[in-house]
């Protein structure tokens, strides 16, 4: 396994992240204590997860994938093999059953939500915390290009959030901070407050990004070299798209696009002749799809982790084991070539 350091922090985390959204809804409990016990295993030791997980995210099973990794760790004994990051939810309609759907990130609604992870984690401490999506208005979750709305008028300035972040800093509840889901313009904003008011400093983005999306690039990935604060891409392989199990029509069971039919963010035509490119040049490379996608993630010298995420123990082997996939130069212009035909089919 390879590691990096999250920002300017001494945290060191695996290149590969453990993602767990779908613990609680597509994996039984059992099955994620078999995904937690192989990845800490492969050398995997930094797992992602949020207040709002299972995915897709519902009442029923609000916090749940939380409380599965809290019964791991009191079963394991390993709190303190794992780098540990959780989210607290930003606003919108989807999100009404968390704290009444007035989820925001003043004071109050930040130490509410991270209590509430702490205790289903059954841990005293999260090593990195994150806003999982902008309060503001802004272009996210499949929006290409800004369209200014206005902004709720209870928006919480960041000097507030920041301050309030750097509290739980300072209390020993949070080791670093991080975003998601977000823009230039947002992350470059946290830092200029941060350094004006001598709070704490983001230390990574947590993004989509992948072969289908590399929206990452325009703006962010120079804020990353710059700036100190690398990415945490995720959905790597597009809702599973870049692994090529839904080419020509299939639908595999128990598949999150067979049973969530409104998760199309990566199914757009474009997309799907995108797909079929990369997995034509992998298999012409000997590699499957999945290599040839997460390989790419892992290539990016502004990435910090690639977040990959399994409904199967057999995934799970082969998303990890991209680490060992080393691109050649050729292969990487060919995925260049592709890419200037297809560029971001899929925001």
């Amino acid at each position: 396994m390879e590691y990096a350091y999250l920002g300017h922090t001494d945290i060191k985390v695996s290149r590969i992240c453990l993602g767990t959204m779908t613990w609680g809804e597509q994996n039984t409990e059992a099955e994620a204590f078999a995904q937690m016990d192989y990845a800490l295993d492969q050398g995997v030791n930094f797992w992602d997860t949020a207040e709002l997980y299972s995915i897709p995210p519902k009442p029923e099973t609000y916090g749940a994938t939380e409380q599965i990794i809290g019964r791991w760790f009191a079963s394991r004994g390993k709190r303190s093999q794992v780098v540990l990051a959780s989210k607290i939810a930003g606003p919108g309609q989807f999100v009404s059953h968390i704290r009444g759907g007035k989820t925001r990130f003043n004071s109050n609604q930040l130490q509410a939500a991270l209590e509430g992870s702490l205790k289903r984690l059954q841990t005293d401490y999260v090593d990195l915390y994150q806003l999982h999506w902008p309060e503001r208005s802004t272009n996210y979750f499949g929006q290409l290009g800004f369209e200014h709305q206005p902004d709720p008028d209870d928006l919480t300035p960041v000097e507030e959030t920041l301050m309030a972040l750097s509290q739980l800093v300072e209390q020993g509840k949070i080791r670093s901070i991080g975003l998601s889901n977000e823009t230039s313009w947002g992350a470059m904003k946290f830092i200029q407050v941060a350094a004006k008011l001598g709070l704490e400093k983001i230390v990574t983005v947590q993004n989509p990004y992948s072969l289908l999306n590399r929206s990452f690039e325009v703006g962010l990935s120079e804020v990353s070299h710059r700036e100190g604060v690398g990415l945490l891409a995720y959905s790597p392989l597009g809702f599973g798209v870049l692994s090529g199990k839904y080419l020509k029509g299939q639908q595999p069971v128990g598949a999150r696009l067979t049973l969530f039919k409104n998760y199309d963010r990566y199914s757009s035509p474009n997309a799907i002749k995108a797909t079929e490119l990369y997995a034509a040049l992998a298999k012409g490379h000997g590699l499957t799809p999945a290599q040839l996608a997460l390989a790419f993630i892992n290539s990016r010298p502004f990435v910090t982790a690639n977040i990959i995420g399994a409904t199967t123990m057999a995934q799970l082997i082969e998303n990890i084991d991209s680490i060992h996939v080393t691109l050649s130069d050729e292969l990487l212009q060919e995925i260049e070539r592709i890419h200037q035909s297809y560029t971001i089919p899929s925001p």
